[in-house]
């Protein structure tokens, strides 16, 4: 196996592990980039925040030839996958930085960009971490730009929804368990293994520890600090019972 294909290999691998939490992952991936191209057009400059293997980015140029994006993480293992699998692509740029240092965006590329997207990364912030990093990105943003987040927003007005959705994502979970499906553990304890990986797992574990999320916050305690920030307007574009996407325009 060539070492493209083995990246490849490991980038499908993180999307169907994450696909495995996030059964609707493709259809967040999907309403983010709508917008994007309603109001951005054919040809965007994207910000891929923690962008992890690049997910968003390879589906935004797929789908729009003429875009760029700049990704940008501090996660070693990730980015070691990410540019093995993007290494021909000339319109990903991938920047290593760390989102909770004030200067982190002294790293990118000069802006502005045409739209922030980010998904399933920023409940990883501690709160105030999160508040500055919204000010800086209505700072990074172009005006009538976009920033784009798919995270865990919980509604603690559906309880019985809430619980009813939970039991039955674990019952699914459990299925496609049974059938190999890598969880979240699994599947680092597999990078760790791999040659290719194993020292960048390492790195990894010496920047993080352990997997430690921080505060989940409804999705109108997100569109009401991003107007605090700066933002014009912001809302919901798309929600299940436990997740959105807030959508904010600068």
């Amino acid at each position: 196996m060539t070492d493209r294909n083995h990246w490849n290999d490991w980038q499908r691998s993180w999307d169907r592990q994450q696909e495995w939490y996030l059964p609707d992952r493709e259809e967040r991936f999907r309403v983010m980039l709508d917008l994007v191209e309603a109001v951005a057009g054919p040809t965007p400059r994207i910000l891929d925040l923690a962008c992890g293997t690049g997910s968003i980015s390879e589906r935004l140029l797929a789908r729009l030839p003429g875009a760029v994006s700049v990704g940008v993480d501090q996660d070693p293992a990730l980015l070691a996958i990410a540019r093995g699998h993007f290494a021909d692509e000339p319109r990903l740029l991938l920047v290593t930085a760390d989102l909770t240092d004030p200067g982190w965006a002294d790293a990118l590329p000069p802006g502005p960009y045409d739209a922030v997207l980010t998904a399933t990364a920023l409940h990883w912030l501690a709160t105030d971490d999160l508040l500055r990093l919204y000010a800086d990105l209505a700072r990074v943003v172009r005006p009538g730009g976009l920033f784009l987040n798919a995270d865990r927003a919980p509604d603690h007005a559906v309880p019985l929804l809430t619980a009813a959705d939970e039991a039955f994502q674990q019952r699914r979970r459990a299925r496609e368990r049974a059938e190999g499906v890598l969880d979240w553990a699994d599947w680092w304890a597999a990078a760790a293994a791999d040659p290719l990986l194993a020292d960048h797992v390492v790195a990894r574990k010496a920047l993080y520890g352990e997997h430690a999320d921080g505060e989940f916050h409804p999705a109108e305690w997100h569109t009401a600090r991003l107007v605090e920030a700066g933002f014009r307007e912001a809302g919901v574009a798309w929600r299940s019972v436990t997740d959105a996407v807030v959508a904010a325009v600068r």
